[in-house]
């Protein structure tokens, strides 16, 4: 399992960048992994001139690459404005600009740090928002570390189950993107379904045994409305 830590802190030494390798420690302790951090204050020449010109710089390349290729991420940001920073979401805008399925189906693991705890919300009114958008898995705990926070057990206990999620989530879903592969590769030679384009699945749910679902024969939703529209 690969990790991959996105910390939009400013300041150095940050609480932000150490909430994130907290969560990545509990994480790996549970499951194996490579982690890597990425400091986005590093980068913010390099995603403004994205912007401009279209084009990622080499860091800022190597960067979204390996936010791509992980199997599980963890985004950490400080609150500004009641919101994830500027720098944090332009990241994540010109990742999007140039994979908008970068993200998707992916487990992400979301934290926020903040000098009081009435921001708190902003991990359930921002952040998960943000990354429902881009298709993510987000697991259900998010941790908000407030400046009293830290030292405090209930903290510890927030990013234990947190870490505890991101890793059953990010083996669960690799398992099963395994077996799924495996079943594709025996399904591959034979039986008349399993040629023709591979655009038939089998019902397991919600139909008789046997029931087949052609994805070629669905009608988009739009023009299923504009019928109903023009009916009326």
């Amino acid at each position: 399992m690969s990790v991959v830590v996105v910390s939009a802190g400013l300041s150095v030494p940050s609480s932000t960048r150490l909430l994130g390798e907290r969560l990545a420690a509990a994480a790996t302790g549970q499951a194996p992994a490579d982690v890597r951090v990425i400091e986005l204050r590093d980068l913010a020449v390099d995603i403004a001139h994205n912007f401009t010109s279209g084009f990622p710089a080499p860091a800022l390349a190597d960067a979204m690459d390996a936010v791509t290729g992980a199997d599980g991420l963890i985004v950490v940001t400080p609150v500004f404005s009641a919101s994830y920073s500027g720098l944090f979401k332009s990241f994540f805008d010109v990742l999007g600009v140039r994979d908008r399925e970068a993200l998707a189906g992916k487990p992400v693991l979301i934290a926020a740090t903040g000098g009081t705890p009435r921001h708190s919300l902003v991990l359930d009114h921002a952040l998960r928002p943000l990354f429902a958008h881009l298709r993510a898995v987000v697991v259900p705990t998010g941790v908000y570390a407030a400046s009293q926070d830290w030292g405090d057990k209930g903290l510890d206990a927030r990013i234990e189950r947190a870490a505890g999620e991101l890793a059953a989530l990010t083996g669960a879903l690799s398992a099963a993107s395994g077996s799924a592969d495996g079943d594709a590769d025996t399904g591959a030679g034979g039986g008349a379904d399993a040629g023709a384009g591979g655009g038939a699945i089998g019902v397991t749910r919600g139909g008789a045994a046997g029931d087949k679902f052609d994805a070629r024969n669905v009608v988009p939703f739009e023009e299923q409305l504009a019928a109903l529209r023009s009916a009326g």
